[in-house]
């Protein structure tokens, strides 16, 4: 398979699947939001490359987020109508799961804290703000069309994930939070 494919020259790129709109402008909201939540999951691989063996247990759940995170895009990309989403709710629970798992061994918040400690724990903080961004991206999209609704509820949830995911990385690397003074 090429990795070149001379279609997207001009501004334009195509959707997968069979539904009515098959070539779409590159600022089109879905190409928007999968290529934001794509930011975001080559973020996570960079925080991934700077994890020390103490925090293999967070690697593991990062790796199964930028598979999801794979899996997400490919659903906004498809504009089939009889398509059926890879998300499902139970994926969503994890992560809660996992959030309430890492609290577990996490100082309890009493002030903000800045983005920033060790290189993975800031790759994870700027993850978060890209997720963030997906998820506002995301927002007209599930307007049109609420069969993406999920998809927004995951993203809000991995933002919450990689925050605590950010602040354990630091623990597990044995560097304090920033305080926010202001």
């Amino acid at each position: 398979m090429k990795i070149y494919t001379k279609t997207g020259d001009g501004g334009m790129t195509s959707l997968w699947g069979h539904g009515d709109i098959k070539r779409v402008p590159k600022d089109h909201l879905r190409v928007e939001a999968y290529g934001t939540i794509d930011e975001a999951n080559a973020l996570i691989g960079v925080a991934r490359s700077f994890l020390e063996q103490d925090a293999q247990t967070l690697d593991g759940m990062l790796n199964q987020i930028q598979n999801t995170l794979f899996a997400l895009g490919a659903d906004l990309s498809n504009v089939s109508p009889d398509r059926e989403n890879r998300l499902e709710a139970v994926q969503i629970e994890t992560i809660e799961h996992w959030i309430d798992d890492l609290e577990e061994h996490l100082v309890p918040l009493q002030q903000f804290i800045l983005p920033g400690g060790h290189p993975s724990a800031a790759f994870l903080h700027q993850a978060r703000t890209v997720v963030r961004r997906a998820e506002r991206r995301l927002v007209p999209l599930v307007n049109a069309d609420g069969s993406y609704a999920l998809h927004l509820q995951y993203l809000n949830r991995l933002s919450d994930f990689l925050f605590v995911a950010a602040r354990d990385a630091n623990r597990a690397h044995h560097v304090r939070d920033i305080i926010a003074e202001f």
